[in-house]
């Protein structure tokens, strides 16, 4: 099956860049087993990245204070709910899932998001916090565990 690892941030605005990051810690480690891709992208502009992949794993940095800085959150695509974008510029997965949906695009059936609860996501031209730098390796440990389950056909 056909996979494709996005890892998405900026790598200009400090915790922001843990996805890219995570991306290229698994580029070469995964590189017979899955498509490693790094986007600064955001919005409708991502839909063409994932057209022809059966699955498809997004590390992303996340804000949502619920729990501390470093915390791997393993989700769904159902998991994030229905979401209401103000613009194109401003769609998320739940929006490109139905825009997939609605032009009958080869769209990725099974999806996973890798989350890290990020402390400083703002800073411009900041590093990563010590929090984010020291969750970074069991986020890319997991990821490479996700593979191996889809491989063996664990889901």
């Amino acid at each position: 099956m056909k996979t494709l690892i996005l890892g998405l941030g900026n790598e200009l605005l400090g915790d922001d860049a843990v996805g890219i990051l995570a991306a290229r810690a698994l580029k070469e480690k995964l590189k017979d087993q899955a498509d490693v891709v790094e986007s600064a992208l955001v919005g409708v502009a991502l839909l063409d990245l994932f057209v022809g992949y059966e699955r498809a794993l997004i590390i992303d940095a996340v804000k949502t204070g619920r729990s501390p800085p470093g915390t791997v959150y393993e989700l769904t695509p159902s998991d994030l709910g229905a979401v209401r974008a103000p613009s194109p510029h401003y769609a998320g997965l739940p929006e490109l899932l139905a825009l997939a949906r609605q032009l009958q695009i080869d769209f990725p059936k099974e999806i996973k998001i890798f989350a890290l609860e990020v402390e400083d996501p703002y800073t411009i031209g900041g590093k990563l916090s010590k929090p984010v730098q020291q969750a970074l390796k069991e986020l890319v440990r997991r990821v490479q565990q996700q593979i191996v389950r889809w491989r063996r056909g664990d889901g």
